[in-house]
């Protein structure tokens, strides 16, 4: 990862600056809810490194999620992410993962925090969306860790199309 960091500031390291992969799933794009979550990110100091709007197939989309291939969800999981396009984005920032899941809000958006995008863009429970069979209509996914963030941007995004650029929240951060 290309980001300078003053000395003496940050800890004088870049460790802490991680990336994160976000997607707005099929039904937050569907419900033009895109402008709202990117701006929420970008209000927070984080920055967009990359992002594109894609239409996977469900062979990706099996990939993404390998990590819950024997889960009984799996496919309601793969069905959902494939029903429409989605936008994907890079998230760059001081402990981006844990900031990203703080803005994003609990998984099951029932018991997601008002204020959070989960808490107020989505309201159904995995327990409902599953006895549906409609899969968890959750709006957005970000990565849970710092080694997922770097598998999930490594099948999502190649290393050209991520973006080494500085903001002006840098300027009171670093």
């Amino acid at each position: 990862m290309e980001q300078k960091v003053q000395e003496g500031k940050a800890g004088g390291s870049n460790r802490m600056i991680e990336r994160s992969l976000v997607i707005i799933k099929p039904d937050g794009v569907e419900r033009g809810l895109v402008g709202e979550i990117i701006s929420r990110f970008e209000h927070a100091g984080l920055k967009i490194v990359g992002m594109k709007m894609v239409w996977i197939d469900r062979k990706f989309a099996q990939k993404h999620y390998a990590a819950h291939k024997s889960k009984p969800f799996f496919n309601e999981l793969v069905d959902f992410i494939t029903e429409g396009p989605v936008v994907a984005f890079v998230i760059e920032g001081v402990h981006a993962v844990e900031n990203v899941r703080r803005l994003v809000g609990h998984t099951s958006p029932h018991e997601a925090a008002p204020g959070t995008i989960r808490g107020d863009f989505a309201h159904l429970s995995m327990a409902y969306a599953s006895k549906k069979g409609s899969g968890g209509k959750n709006v957005i996914h970000a990565s849970g860790s710092k080694k997922e963030a770097e598998a999930e941007i490594g099948l999502w995004f190649k290393k050209e199309e991520l973006h080494s650029y500085s903001t002006v929240h840098e300027k009171h951060v670093f």
